[in-house]
């Protein structure tokens, strides 16, 4: 991704957003991450010799796109993309999605709550750990079917021109906001062939502590992260949206609902979301420390190339990345 690449993301970016530049969300939030994207993205164009005109930007992407749809014997690059609950991580990932396509490059947004147990077995997990608010309802670790995640993901980055697959959908307005996994022939359809796959959830790139009698509640979500290797293994690069304070992580849950519900959806109520996203601010204190720590090391998961962007309580950076 060049400078003219960059000027141009830039103004579709503030004007699609409204906003003036310069931007925190789009300087120090988008630019940053889209370029990180771009560079692991499969088939990326080296810099022109000679920049072209505004006016040929969609001739230009077009001719990439064209380069794209054939086979290729490389497979997409998987980027992952954690961040807290309600911090904007879904919108991130899918305005990485449509900045890549402004450059020619198709990409997919998958979320890890697309992965959750259906409501059956659920209700099974929280039968079988009677008194445990941590897996009583969706969200913890031992929630989600990794298995299923990781033949997504293998079965994304496996595909060829033409090809298709069905991608897991889960229904959090179900059941009065508890949510379920979709009947699969509603899960929406990728095609093929893709340059980049981004993953994204809340607790992406956590993994086990060691056992003491401090994690308490903990213990059985502790031990369940060990399954969640799985995908770490297949990511290639890591993006974490790092919040100090999690006391914020609650209004931006609260806040979260509370336009979900504007926009007409069924969502759970300001107590009922606070309720429910105070559960996880234990967690939040156990694995984000470790998580924070193999980020400055270079490594997580397959992943050795990080970018780690501070957030504050109005989910901006706090300052450029």
């Amino acid at each position: 991704m060049d400078a003219w690449d960059e000027a141009r993301l830039r103004r579709h970016f503030a004007e699609r957003l409204g906003e003036p530049l310069p931007s925190r969300r789009v300087d120090d939030l988008l630019l940053p991450t889209l370029r990180f994207a771009h560079e692991i993205a499969r088939g990326a164009d080296p810099e022109p010799a000679e920049r072209p005109p505004l006016e040929e930007v969609g001739a230009r992407a077009a001719r990439r796109g064209s380069r794209s749809s054939g086979a290729s014997s490389a497979a997409p690059g998987v980027l992952g993309l954690s961040g807290p609950q309600g911090s904007g991580k879904s919108t991130l990932a899918a305005q990485i999605v449509e900045g890549l396509s402004l450059l020619g490059r198709r990409a997919v947004s998958v979320s890890i709550d697309d992965f959750y147990l259906t409501r059956d077995e659920q209700r099974a997990l929280a039968a079988a750990h009677p008194g445990s608010r941590e897996l009583e309802h969706r969200g913890y670790p031992g929630t989600h079917d990794v298995a299923l995640g990781a033949r997504t993901l293998d079965a994304l980055t496996g595909l060829r021109a033409g090809e298709r697959v069905r991608v897991p959908s889960y229904d959090k307005g179900a059941f009065a906001g508890r949510g379920d996994r979709r009947a699969a022939a509603e899960w929406p359809e990728v095609e093929g062939p893709l340059d980049l796959v981004v993953l994204e959830g809340w607790m992406l790139g956590f993994e086990p502590v060691r056992p003491s009698d401090a994690l308490g509640a903990l213990e059985a979500p502790n031990a369940a992260l060990a399954r969640y290797a799985a995908w770490h293994a297949r990511l290639d690069a890591f993006v974490l949206l790092d919040v100090a304070d999690p006391e914020a992580i609650v209004r931006f849950r609260v806040d979260a609902e509370r336009g979900r519900r504007a926009a007409g959806e069924e969502a759970l109520s300001d107590a009922d979301a606070e309720d429910y996203i105070r559960r996880f601010l234990p967690a939040y204190r156990a694995w984000v420390p470790p998580l924070r720590a193999r980020c400055a090391e270079g490594r997580v998961g397959g992943a050795e190339r990080i970018l780690v962007i501070p957030l504050g309580v109005d989910r901006l950076p706090l300052s450029p990345a």
